[in-house]
């Protein structure tokens, strides 16, 4: 395999633990960015793209044919479950994806999602599992999926599409669960939640990148879901924080409401173990890793 890699959404969640991954196995880096740009590190290469732009996108894959692309980028802001701009991203991810190809692509890897499934069946399972999504968002991925698994067959690229699940870990938006608890523990407010007594399947950030790179690097195809295969009430990772922290206040359960109504959600992971990967953090040791994250960079919290 060529150690030359395209990637989009490298400044993101999960993309920046890619990046570092793939430079320390000693890939060369091309990231296309819409700024702001991440730090200036050896091995990484950045270039200024607006990947809704479709001719510059064209443009820059004649001038410079890479062989493998990882595709992260998405709308990932508010709403982006029912938001519009999935259709754009939609059409904006095919675009790339057929440029891509047409230069001389030959190992795909697209951003897939729990999302896609029906969650009613609550073990999700690979090629067994239908996808029904319920939401824009998981039916504008799954749409790519069904179109470009097909489109690259037929033009002799790898597809791969791992599915991520919930994941954690630091740099997380501090709106979502984690760091809202985390934050409320850490500085001695009431935390406020939902009746937190669903199940879910969490992974640490950088268990999910190391999970993407060996899908990228093997010679699997399709979806494969990237998820720690363990389900996990909401309930216990937020009492669990509270105990990590020495919180002394009040958990105020049902103070908001359940962002879904399913009560268990969670993957099967036998495919990725497959390919020799194995889970470097244990949920406890993965949220004292983000509660030390959160201590040393949450600037609000340094006079706590």
């Amino acid at each position: 395999m060529s150690k030359r890699v395209l990637i989009t959404g490298a400044t993101g969640f999960i993309g920046r633990n890619i990046v570092n991954e793939l430079i320390k196995k000693g890939y060369e880096v091309h990231s296309l960015v819409y700024p702001p740009f991440a730090p200036e590190q050896k091995g990484l290469f950045q270039y200024e793209m607006n990947l809704m732009d479709i001719n510059a996108v064209n443009a820059f894959l004649i001038e410079h044919k890479f062989e493998n692309l990882i595709h992260l980028a998405w709308y990932v802001g508010p709403k982006c479950h029912i938001h519009n701009l999935n259709l754009d991203w939609t059409l904006a991810t095919l675009n790339l994806i057929k440029s891509f190809v047409e230069n001389g692509g030959k190992n795909y890897v697209g951003a897939g999602t729990v999302s896609e499934y029906e969650y009613k069946y609550g073990y999700l399972l690979e090629d067994k599992t239908p996808t029904d999504p319920q939401t824009l968002y998981g039916n504008s991925k799954n749409a790519v999926f069904n179109i470009a698994k097909v489109y690259c067959k037929q033009n002799n690229c790898k597809f791969k599409w791992p599915r991520i699940f919930n994941l954690y870990g630091p740099n997380e938006k501090p709106q979502r669960l984690m760091p809202s608890v985390i934050n409320s523990c850490l500085k001695g407010e009431d935390v406020k939640v939902s009746d937190c007594l669903k199940f879910q399947d969490y992974l640490h950030v950088e268990d999910t990148a190391r999970g993407i790179i060996k899908v990228f690097e093997s010679d699997i195809e399709g979806a494969v879901n990237i998820c720690s295969g363990n389900p996990v009430q909401l309930r216990y990772i937020v009492e669990k924080i509270a105990e990590l922290t020495e919180f002394k206040g009040e958990i105020l359960w049902g103070a908001i409401p359940s962002a879904f109504g399913d009560s268990v959600v969670v993957g099967n992971n036998d495919k990725l173990k497959s390919l020799g990967w194995e889970q470097k953090y244990t949920l406890e040791e993965g949220l004292m890793q983000t509660i030390n994250w959160w201590k040393e960079n949450n600037k609000e919290l340094v006079n706590v």
